[in-house]
């Protein structure tokens, strides 16, 4: 096996987390699998995986090998598209924050991978941040202030927001009607994982933004907890349209203090600076862009 074959093995490894699951995936022997990786640590002189009965993850090193590997597969196979026309084509990996693949993403899917066959898409929700450049990750959708990074970022729009409650928390604790009712009323309240500190509602009075916090008996990290937690009765919330929509619709949910607005949150999609961008990224990327923008919550 050559040098670049080992290298587009060593990357299936690292992101099947499994020897077997790779050989399988490029029709490679799984004794030849072992060789090669036992092989090209012996070339480099490093550890590049930890195995065990249930997993193989990257070393340190590994890691970093992994990302030069990338970074040169990338480069050949956009140096061999360019001049063959061809149509973009490999492995996407997406970050997407929290209920947001669901709505903006994955209803357009199909239509995407129709246009573009020879793409694959990893999607992966979570709410913590992610280091793109060090996890491997082509490009992410984020929701909310972003702290200070190198990251290029593309705006996606501004998703609508309104406060709500479930019937029941309303009968058991009667309807505010101003924001000087929710000294008696409770929140359910969520933290991001980024910084772990409750949220407080936010609404917006001449011009400005007035943090409140009502007592919290449950606090949540997850949008799903979230939106459950609010259907429970277990206090007032501010969620984004898009995912309450049906909620309010079958009257699962009611908007409350209807007369006082809620700020819109941004969404947006970044990319490392420094990466090469891919031709299947760039379409990716503009058809995100599409997504969001076509959407009647954004």
């Amino acid at each position: 096996m050559d040098r670049l074959d080992a290298m587009q093995l060593f990357v299936r490894i690292v992101e099947r987390r499994s020897f077997t699951a790779a050989a399988h995936d490029t029709g490679t022997p799984r004794s030849t699998v072992t060789e090669v990786i036992q092989q090209m640590e012996q070339r480099l002189g490093v550890q590049l995986l930890h195995r065990t009965t249930r997993v193989v993850r990257p070393t340190l090193d590994g890691q970093a090998y992994y990302q030069r590997c990338l970074s040169i597969l990338n480069d050949i196979e956009e140096a061999d598209s360019a001049f063959a026309g061809a149509p973009p084509k490999g492995h996407l990996r997406i970050e997407v924050q929290g209920t947001l693949a669901r709505h903006f993403l994955m209803p357009g899917l199909p239509d995407f991978l129709s246009r573009y066959p020879e793409i694959e898409i990893s999607i992966s929700e979570r709410d913590r941040w992610v280091d793109l450049v060090e996890e491997g990750v082509d490009c992410a959708v984020r929701w909310g202030e972003l702290p200070d990074s190198d990251l290029i970022v593309r705006p996606l729009g501004m998703a609508k927001r309104i406060t709500c409650a479930s019937p029941r928390y309303l009968e058991n604790f009667g309807e505010p009607t101003s924001l000087s009712d929710l000294e008696i009323h409770k929140m359910v309240g969520i933290w991001p994982m980024t910084t772990g500190a409750v949220l407080p509602l936010d609404f917006v009075v001449k011009d400005e933004i007035k943090n409140l916090r009502p007592s919290a008996q449950v606090s949540v990290n997850g949008p799903e907890s979230y939106r459950l937690s609010t259907l429970l009765g277990l206090g007032l919330a501010q969620m984004p349209l898009f995912h309450i929509d049906d909620d309010l619709r079958l009257g699962r949910l009611c908007q409350v203090l209807a007369k006082y607005d809620v700020p819109s949150v941004p969404v947006s999609l970044l990319y490392p600076r420094s990466r090469q961008l891919s031709s299947r990224v760039r379409v990716f990327i503009d058809w995100a862009v599409r997504s969001f923008q076509d959407d009647r919550f954004m």
